[in-house]
C-alpha cells in the first residue's frame, strides 16, 4: 500500500474488483493505492470499532449503510491501537461530524493512519455485485496512482487472497500484558491474542477475570505458567486452515481439561481442533445485525460478526471426536452456517461472532457468564495433569 496526503473530496479515485469491475469515484481518506479482499459490512453504527477490528486486516470494507462518519472519530472508541482495514469504501461521507465525544473527522482519521479509501460510489450496486460473485481481491487507487484501467487490474490480480493467509502474528501483541479484574478477583484467564478486540477482556475483567493476554506465538507452557482457570481463544484474520500452532495449543488445553472458551477465529480453532474442517464463505458475514439461535436455549440473538470462513461440523447430529462428543450449539439463521460448538464431555464450547459486540447489539453478552460459570464448575486442582 502506497500513500500520500489526505484526499479533497475532489481528488479522482477508481475501485477495481479483480474480475474486471470498477467503481469511480472521489479519494477519502489517504490518496494513493491499497489492495485488500473487499467484504461488506451491514452495521449503520459503529465504525470506528469496525475500522480498529483487527479481524479486518488486509481487507478493504464496503459499507452498506449510505452515510458514513457523521459522529466523527473519538479516543475512546478504538477497539486496538490502530486502524486495521487495508481500504475504506462509504458512499456519501459526512461534511461535517456532530458527535459531543468527536475529535476529529474520520477522513482525518483515515489520513492520518494512511488508509486509502474511496466515496461517492453507488455501494448498494457494489454489494449486490459482491453478494452474486462472492468477496473477491480489490484495489483503490487515487491521485497519481490512477493509471489505465487494464494496468490497475493486473495490480489487484498479483495482491494476495485471503484463502492460505496465516495473518494472526501480524496483529497479536507481541508482548503478554495484564488486564486487572475490576473488583474481586475471582479468577485468572489466559487469553490467547490472535487479533483480540480491546473490549474483549474487559468485559470478563468486570465478571472478576484477571486477563493474561498472550502472543499468538504463546505455547502450552506460557499458557499455564499464568496458572489459568480458563483459556480463551480470541477473534482474528486470516485463513483457519493455516492456524496450526494454535490447533495444537488448544488441543493441549483440552487434554488438560481446563474450560476453555473461544470467539471467532478462536471456534474455528476448537473446530480443526476437534478433528471438523474449515471452509471459506462465498462472501462471509460481517456486521451488527446476523440473526443466530442458541440452540440450547432456543433463544434468537441478533450478533455482531466479520468471518469469511467457517467450520464445516454436522448440524443435525452429535459428534465423536478425540475429545468426547461434540455438537453444534450455535446456528445462523439467514444460512444454517455453523455459528458455535460445544463439547459435551469437558468444559469446552466457541462461537463464532462477537460476543464483546462494542458499539452492540449485546445480546451475547451473556456467553462471558457462561464461561464464568464452567470455570466455578471445574476447579484448577481437578483439571487433568
Amino acid at each position: 500500500m502506497t500513500t500520500s496526503t489526505r484526499g479533497t473530496g475532489k481528488v479522482p479515485a477508481v475501485l477495481v474488483l479483480e474480475d474486471g469491475r470498477i467503481f469511480r469515484g472521489r479519494a477519502y481518506g489517504a490518496v494513493g493505492e491499497t489492495f485488500g479482499e473487499a467484504v461488506f459490512s451491514t452495521g449503520m453504527t459503529g465504525y470506528q470499532e469496525t475500522l480498529t477490528d483487527p479481524s479486518y486486516h488486509r481487507q478493504v470494507v464496503v459499507m452498506t449503510a449510505p452515510h458514513v462518519g457523521n459522529t466523527g472519530v473519538n479516543d475512546e472508541d478504538m477497539e486496538s491501537r490502530k486502524i486495521w482495514v487495508s481500504g475504506y469504501v462509504v458512499r456519501d461521507p459526512a461534511r461535517v461530524p456532530s458527535n459531543w465525544r468527536s475529535t476529529r473527522s474520520l477522513d482525518q482519521e483515515l489520513a492520518a493512519q494512511g488508509v486509502v479509501g474511496i466515496c461517492g460510489i453507488d455501494t448498494r450496486a457494489l454489494t449486490r455485485h459482491l453478494r452474486e460473485r462472492g468477496a473477491m481481491r480489490v484495489g483503490i487507487f487515487s491521485g497519481d496512482a490512477v493509471t489505465d484501467e487494464a494496468a490497475m487490474l493486473a495490480e489487484v490480480r498479483k495482491a494476495p487472497g485471503m484463502s492460505g493467509a496465516d495473518l494472526s502474528a501480524e496483529v497479536a501483541t507481541t508482548e503478554p500484558y495484564v488486564v486487572p479484574a475490576v473488583g474481586e478477583k475471582r479468577f485468572t484467564v489466559a487469553a490467547v491474542d490472535l487479533g483480540i478486540k480491546g473490549m474483549t477482556p474487559q468485559l470478563m475483567a468486570e465478571r472478576g477475570i484477571e486477563v493474561h493476554v498472550l502472543p499468538a506465538t504463546a505455547t502450552v507452557d506460557d499458557v499455564y505458567a499464568v496458572e489459568p482457570d480458563g483459556v480463551f481463544f480470541s477473534n482474528g484474520p486470516g485463513d483457519p486452515s493455516t492456524a496450526d500452532h494454535a490447533v495444537s495449543v488448544m488441543r493441549a488445553v483440552l487434554e488438560r481439561g481446563t474450560p476453555l472458551f473461544g470467539i471467532c477465529f478462536g471456534n474455528q480453532i476448537l473446530g480443526r481442533a476437534l478433528g471438523f474442517g474449515t471452509y471459506k464463505l462465498k462472501y462471509g458475514h460481517r456486521g451488527i445485525n446476523q440473526p443466530v439461535q442458541d440452540r440450547t436455549t432456543g433463544k434468537v440473538e441478533v450478533t455482531a460478526h466479520n468471518h469469511g470462513f467457517a467450520v464445516d461440523a454436522p448440524l443435525d447430529k452429535i459428534s465423536d471426536t478425540p475429545y468426547g462428543r461434540a455438537e453444534v450449539s450455535h446456528v445462523c439463521l439467514n444460512d444454517n452456517v455453523v455459528e458455535g460448538l460445544r463439547l459435551l464431555d469437558r468444559p469446552a464450547f466457541s462461537v463464532q461472532y462477537h460476543p464483546e459486540a462494542a458499539a452492540g447489539p449485546h445480546d451475547a453478552a451473556y456467553l462471558f457468564d457462561r464461561f464464568t460459570s464452567l470455570m466455578s464448575t471445574v476447579p484448577m486442582e481437578g483439571q487433568r495433569a
